[in-house]
């Protein structure tokens, strides 16, 4: 399994090397869409040091990774639309009896979405393992396309992307430990997930007895 993520890995420096921009943007797309296996933080890093090495420009590099972000997003924009709100809430009402999640939390959900359904945009794109899949929300609640979705869709990739442009150019060749600066937040992220689902579950499972 590592030799097959490693020879992805060596796929997407290759694409990056032999596409330049476009490269990037098309790797970039795919790794949002969970089609390739491979951190956007390594094809990021990569292209940050090919900024510092002059074969990259950093304003094309920030727009093509973008472009890829933005066009991923609106893929799984419309699979959320094809979803739908009343698709999802058939779901939860058919699983309210294992008392995890109610129709309640669904409208509670789709409030708070309407109220920061921009900022829960951006910040998903920098959070790792999340990035363009808030998209889909943002599609069942047929967030406004132009006014909200893909501005707030530009600004938060475009922060993730910078980042990690920046590390790639700061590290020169040693461009591929910038995957070991995020699997500290991964791990922090993922721990932080499981306390909350534990705690949710316990006074969720407590309110019910």
């Amino acid at each position: 399994m590592n030799d097959l993520l490693a020879s992805l890995a060596q796929w997407a420096i290759d694409i990056v090397y032999s596409f330049g921009y476009v490269g990037v943007g098309v790797l970039i797309g795919l790794v949002h869409l969970h089609v390739l296996p491979v951190p956007t933080q390594l094809i990021l890093g990569l292209a940050g040091f090919l900024v510092g090495q002059g074969q990259f420009s950093l304003i094309p590099v920030l727009v093509a990774a973008a472009a890829g972000a933005v066009v991923a997003s609106l893929v799984l924009y419309t699979l959320g639309l094809w979803i739908g709100e009343e698709n999802l809430r058939r779901c939860v009402i058919r699983v309210e009896r294992f008392k995890l999640v109610f129709e309640s939390d669904l409208d509670k959900a789709s409030k708070a979405f309407e109220r920061h359904g921009g900022k829960a945009i951006m910040l998903g794109h920098l959070v790792p393992g999340v990035g363009a899949l808030i998209s889909i929300p943002a599609g069942i609640k047929r967030m406004p396309l132009l006014r909200r979705f893909v501005p707030y869709t530009i600004l938060g990739s475009t922060l993730w992307n910078i980042a990690f442009v920046a590390l790639g150019l700061v590290l020169g060749a040693q461009w591929a430990v910038v995957k070991q600066y995020t699997s500290i937040i991964e791990y922090v992220l993922i721990a932080s997930m499981a306390g909350a689902i534990l705690w949710f579950l316990k006074h969720r499972w407590k309110g019910h007895k």
